[in-house]
């Protein structure tokens, strides 16, 4: 269930922003589990927006594996900045906020199982003018970090993979420079904030259990040592997030079990 207030705040957002010539742009970021998408999606269906999610505008397959031969291995992997297509999101919101009543805009679509683009014949497709457009995102929001930040790896991917600190400072001049860029686009911003870094990993093997049909104390242990691994990628920028670094209208604390905190 969703709590009530959460989509009030999102329809509070989108009021305080709405025009008639201009359809608000809002961002409702949060760490991987937070319930981010499932807020959006719900807020979508309440207020006849349009819902897309940063997962849903990677670069392709081909693209990141190109930009991991040219900068840095770590970038073939789908997840942090450098790894969006951020004029796909643009040209797709802009699309929306030109669309019309009749109108039939299209919505790109990622295939994780594939860790692949689909293909555009296969993007949903939102009808009509929205009355606002809602993306959700991990890392929507998020500042860049001091350089001094920088120096120490802070997990074992970053010690044994980016030793030097070469992809780090490379998603750190992303999120400087064009991803500041496309966040300041956005007319607010809404932070589900977790209460740790560690209920993040409790919330992903939520998710993955979810998937495989599990209980959650029922998933099996190796798998929840390979979602460690993964979220290490995101450690960073959701560390930092949590310590502040990230521009944010409002800001929900979230419990273990992602209840609002009084």
């Amino acid at each position: 269930m969703i709590d009530a207030r959460l989509l009030d705040a999102v329809g509070s957002l989108v009021a305080a922003h709405a025009r008639p010539d201009h359809i608000p742009l809002i961002g409702i970021a949060g760490a991987q589990g937070s319930g981010k998408t499932t807020l959006a999606r719900a807020a979508a269906e309440r207020l006849d927006a349009a819902h897309l999610s940063l997962d849903d505008v990677y670069l392709t397959k081909a693209e990141r594996e190109a930009k991991g031969r040219v900068l840095h291995p770590l970038f073939a992997v789908r997840g942090p900045p450098g790894t969006h297509d951020l004029g796909l999101l643009a040209a797709t919101v802009a699309a929306l906020r030109a669309a019309g009543p009749d109108s039939r805009t299209p919505l790109p679509s990622f295939d994780k199982l594939t860790d692949d683009r689909r293909p555009e014949a296969d993007w949903p497709v939102f009808t009509g003018r929205p009355t606002a457009v809602l993306v959700d995102g991990w890392c929507l929001g998020a500042t860049a970090q001091a350089e001094a930040d920088l120096a120490a790896p802070i997990n074992a991917l970053e010690r044994e993979q980016d030793g030097q600190g070469v992809w780090r400072r490379v998603v750190n001049a992303e999120l400087a420079r064009p991803y500041a860029q496309a966040f300041a686009r956005f007319d607010a911003v809404l932070f589900l904030k977790a209460p740790s870094f560690e209920a993040v990993l409790d919330w992903r093997c939520e998710q993955e259990a979810e998937l495989m049909g599990l209980a959650p104390v029922d998933l099996p242990p190796e798998r929840r040592a390979e979602l460690a691994v993964f979220i290490q990628a995101f450690e960073r920028i959701t560390r930092h997030m949590l310590a502040g670094g990230v521009r944010a209208d409002v800001t929900v604390q979230l419990d273990s079990d992602r209840t609002l905190r009084p």
